[in-house]
């Protein structure tokens, strides 16, 4: 079994790095829907909910104002929950400072339709905040993206490209119900051999968006200190560019089961509301067929954008592909400031989140990271008998040893995703310092999968606690701070945006 299972894992591996390396080693194609005639242009309604400062914050939302895409073709709708947070006055800021376009902030407290009675919309926070941007929605593409994330000047037009199947010279292809972009978390603070106080922003100010304030991070004079203070955000960094990189591609490629992170998809609204609408759609029985219909269908989930996509999967709407990934383009995450007891708690929310979304594929996770996988491998290669009568494996503790240190040491030496680095993120991470992020991520796996599957089934969402239970819905919890099953969740990280993020 341990031969087979690592074998598997080794391919999908290697699939992921090609797709990797094939498609995101060079700049895109020019998109084609903004060349078309103005009438032939779909228009796209782009939703940003926002909570709080994140790093980068002016430059992330400001990058939409700089697509390429036709500006009377985009409606843009920021979102947020009141007045009150943090993030409300960057959001008028942005609509000030772009006044050509059709932009506008939404927020959740002054929406009358929440406030009636009997409206049926569940706690999520993020649909909440989203309800009213997507009611009001101009057009039929609608784009969600977290407010957190930076984007390119050409994937909004590559995006509507991949949806409706527009290609070069008037071809046109398959379109999709689903499309979205691989992630990636830039660290940005900068480089943890350095002493003082400096920060690094993922745009300087010199850069398309010309933003107005990164804000530095102060970096601790101790090794140590720096460390534990800031040594999370290397960690995500290199686990959104090295294994979730790699089966994000590869799961992607193979198409058996939708695989998505909610950071940047675009869909038709029509479609959703088809989807939700237990007349229109044979498969919404029991309680979803109860649900309200459109967005607000999945305010009682937790992980809503896997819900989204799973349900627009597995509806059948003839003429079109179930997802695409539009290769090439990222969908960048500038980070600073994360400590590795916020990367654990993050990592532990994100498990628990989906661990009824898609439970086979959690229960075996821990088996694909290298440390344990090479194990499983080493195992087989010193106990088949087939294996040792052909090889002549010695099948010794020693010989074990050796074959998962061999093992090991290549999973290190195969190519690495570039994309921070190469494609406009941060600066390029030294060996020494890659290679003790590598190490660090990879023995952490297995104690934060352990914790988050078997220790507990809270989470920290929004500075409250919830359950989540078996049908992906959640329900708060006590908030006895002594309830073991929500302890492992918190952290003062929180959620941000109305997500785990």
């Amino acid at each position: 079994m341990g031969l087979v299972w690592g074998s598997f894992v080794l391919l999908v591996q290697s699939l992921g790095t090609y797709k990797l390396f094939r498609n995101y080693s060079s700049i895109p194609k020019q998109p084609v829907s903004p060349t078309l005639p103005k009438d032939e242009i779909p228009h796209v309604t782009i939703i940003r909910p926002a909570k709080g400062l994140e790093p980068a914050l002016y430059e992330c939302l400001a990058s939409v104002f700089y697509q390429s895409y036709p500006r009377e073709k985009l409606t843009i709708y920021f979102c947020v929950e009141s007045k009150q947070d943090p993030a409300y006055p960057i959001l008028t800021q942005l609509v000030s400072d772009f006044p050509h376009f059709d932009a506008k902030v939404f927020v959740e407290a002054e929406d009358p339709y929440l406030k009636t009675e009997g409206n049926n919309v569940g706690p999520n926070p993020k649909i909440r905040n989203v309800s009213r941007a997507f009611r009001e929605a101009k057009g039929d593409v609608v784009w969600p993206l977290d407010c957190n994330i930076w984007i390119a000047k050409d994937v909004a037009g590559r995006m509507v490209d991949k949806l409706y199947g527009f290609q070069p010279n008037g071809r046109r292809t398959k379109p999709y119900k689903f499309v979205h972009q691989l992630p990636l978390v830039v660290d940005t603070v900068t480089s943890m051999s350095h002493l003082g106080t400096e920060g690094q922003a993922l745009l300087s100010s010199a850069s398309v968006t010309g933003g107005t304030g990164t804000g530095d991070v102060g970096v601790p004079s101790s090794v140590l200190s720096r460390s534990w203070a800031h040594g999370g955000g290397r960690l995500e960094e290199m686990f959104m560019a090295t294994t979730h990189a790699k089966f994000y591609c590869a799961i992607n490629t193979v198409g058996i089961a939708p695989c998505i992170v909610g950071k940047s998809n675009m869909f038709r609204k029509s479609h959703l509301d088809d989807a939700t609408d237990s007349t229109r759609n044979p498969i919404l029985t029991g309680t979803s067929a109860t649900l309200p219909k459109g967005i607000d269908h999945f305010s009682s989930y937790m992980c809503e954008d896997h819900v989204i996509g799973d349900l627009l999967w597995r509806t059948r709407i003839p003429g079109f592909a179930n997802h695409g990934l539009v290769y090439g383009d990222l969908a960048i995450q500038p980070m600073a400031g994360m400590s590795v007891r916020a990367y654990a708690a993050r990592r532990v929310r994100w498990l628990r989140a989906r661990k009824w979304t898609v439970l086979s594929a959690t229960l075996v996770e821990h088996g694909v990271e290298s440390l344990v996988c090479c194990f499983y491998l080493s195992f087989a290669l010193t106990t088949v008998p087939w294996v040792h009568d052909t090889f002549s494996i010695p099948q010794t503790w020693s010989a074990l040893a050796w074959c998962w240190a061999l093992g090991v040491t290549l999973w290190i030496t195969r190519p690495r995703s570039r994309g921070g680095a190469s494609r406009g993120g941060a600066e390029k991470r030294p060996f020494g310092q890659w290679l003790l992020a590598w190490l660090g991520r990879e023995i952490f796996a297995l104690p934060i999968w352990t914790w988050a599957v078997f220790l507990g089934t809270g989470v920290n969402w929004r500075g409250r606690r919830f359950r989540v239970r078996s049908d992906m819905t959640v329900v708060a919890m006590d908030e006895d701070p002594k309830d073991a099953t929500g302890r492992a969740g918190d952290d003062s990280d929180g959620m941000r945006g109305g997500k785990i993020d």
